[in-house]
């Protein structure tokens, strides 16, 4: 009975949705309907008033194409009228130029027969002319002849018998008035020349410096001396070694006399041993470490001396191994003269002739200079020093005209330029003064020089003093290669050497010092 009472309830309700399906259902299909039709309606007024808003705009664009149309016309026809006034302008100007040239072609015509007229008339008078110019030549060959005939001489000959006499005449003014000239000139040349000398001379005022072998080293004290001494002389000894200048201590007071005949190791000496004293420590070791520091020093200022002296005389762009040569002539002389202050001298007296001259001032300055760094290098070279210089200037790239100049100093090359004999005659005026040369000093130096360079000809030795004036040679050999057998040899071959090959005074002693270290560092 339930089940019958849910089962129609059940049926009731789904019949009931149904019927309010149905019954929506067409209400909503009624009401869409409705709808379709007022859209319709408002879609067919919006195509009636896009249609009519289309014309209206369609309108305007046409009236605005025919505004624009019409200017356009109008600006065209106004650009055409402007080209036919020019037209017009042009065809006026060109007819006028026609009228113009007719007119002066009808003038041209006219004057062109008179002109005619005028022509006719000179030639008539021409061909007179030359009538009577060959009546006149005819008379004038009669004449002759009939002189010919009376003096019998040809005009020929008569024409060489003046010119001849005039020539001889002529020349012998000529010669004389040559000789006179050449005399005046000669006369006011020499004049002339010694001025430009002697006023080159008076602007130069150098101090020459004539060197020596021997420094002197001032100390404070005698305690001092004995220090530098050292026992049993080691570090006089040492210091000689590391060198190669002789240290002379004798009963001068408050001095040591440094000899050598190279003034780079004696200025190598002397810093040495004033650095020595100003550090208190003197022993062999130091000794060695200090001179080893003060040959880079002395190379450095080398380089500053050789950068400040061309500073000095202005001279630019020149090689860093020339400024290097100019350095190291401070440490060099020539016949006793230094050899920096005589190339100084050489060069600005150089500069003064060639200003005299009207020639090139900075060649003859850089040339001048330059001149003597064929002396620079210690060992001896078959190459005289003017063309060993020569080469160098070449090799660094200096200009002919001074490498020239160099070469040329004492003729062993043709001088080729002007500034060659300057450079000559500035080298023969600094060294030829009273007083500034001494030979005894050159051949002192030279031969203590091939003192030395006969100990470097054998193998194996690393070093090698001349000191004591000559007196004395001190040789040191590499351990390694030379033995105390082959030491003792060593000295007796060198001796044998010196004496076949020298001419010294009284005697040479020859020292061979052979020695090993073992070194070793605790760390």
């Amino acid at each position: 009975m339930k089940i019958n009472v849910g089962i129609s309830i059940f049926m009731g309700v789904v019949i009931g949705i149904i019927v309010c399906y149905l019954f929506g259902k067409k209400t909503i299909l009624k009401k869409y309907i409705q709808l379709l039709k007022i859209a319709n309606l408002q879609a067919k007024k919006i195509v009636k008033n896009a249609e009519k808003i289309g014309e209206v705009i369609k309108r305007k664009k046409m009236i605005q194409a025919k505004k624009k149309y019409i200017c356009i016309k109008l600006k065209h026809e106004k650009f055409i009228r402007i080209k036919e006034k020019k037209i017009i302008s042009i065809e006026k100007k060109i007819k006028e130029k026609e009228n113009f040239l007719s007119k002066k072609v009808e003038t041209f015509f006219k004057k062109n027969h008179f002109l005619e007229l005028k022509i006719n008339d000179y030639e008539n008078q021409y061909k007179i002319l030359k009538r009577k110019r060959s009546e006149l030549r005819n008379i004038y060959i009669k004449k002759i002849n009939n002189l010919e005939n009376l003096s019998h001489f040809s005009s020929e000959k008569a024409k060489k018998e003046l010119v001849n006499i005039f020539k001889d005449k002529v020349k012998n003014q000529a010669q004389s008035y040559i000789n006179d000239i050449i005399n005046e000139s000669q006369l006011t040349a020499k004049k002339k020349a010694k001025k430009i000398l002697i006023q080159a001379i008076q602007k130069i005022g150098i101090e020459q410096v004539i060197e020596n072998s021997v420094s002197i080293f001032n100390i404070d004290s005698e305690e001092v001396k004995g220090r530098i001494i050292g026992k049993e002389g080691r570090n006089i000894k040492a210091l000689e070694k590391a060198t190669g200048v002789e240290i002379i201590v004798d009963d001068t007071p408050e001095s040591i006399l440094l000899s050598c005949f190279n003034p780079i190791r004696r200025e190598i000496a002397r810093l040495s041993l004033h650095r020595l004293v100003i550090d208190g420590r003197i022993h062999p070791a130091k000794i060695e470490e200090i001179v080893e520091k003060t040959e880079k020093k002395i190379e450095k200022e080398i380089l500053e001396i050789g950068k400040k002296n061309i500073v000095d005389l202005g001279i630019r762009n020149i090689h860093p191994e020339l400024i290097k040569l100019i350095g190291k002539m401070k440490y060099r002389s020539s016949y006793g003269q230094n050899l920096l202050q005589h190339s100084r001298e050489v060069a600005r007296l150089s500069s003064i002739l060639a200003a005299e001259l009207g020639l090139n001032v900075k060649f003859a300055k850089r040339a001048g200079l330059l001149h003597d760094i064929g002396k620079i290098p210690e060992e001896i070279s078959d190459i005289p020093h003017a063309i060993l210089g020569m080469q160098w200037a070449k090799k660094y790239g200096e200009d002919i005209e001074v490498c020239n100049a160099i070469g040329s100093h004492h003729d062993e090359i043709e001088m080729s330029v002007l500034i060659s004999p300057i450079v000559q005659i500035s080298d023969s005026i600094s060294g030829a003064r009273p007083g500034i040369r001494k030979n005894s000093f050159e051949s002192y130096s030279k031969r203590l020089k091939n003192l030395e360079d006969i100990a470097f000809s054998f193998y194996g030795v690393n070093k090698a003093f001349a000191i004591q004036a000559g007196r004395e040679l001190r040789v040191l050999v590499e351990s390694n290669k030379i033995d105390d057998t082959r030491a003792f040899q060593l000295s007796c071959d060198i001796t044998k050497k010196i004496k076949n090959e020298m001419t010294y005074p009284g005697q040479i002693k020859v020292t061979v010092i052979r020695e090993t270290r073992a070194i070793q560092i605790a760390r």
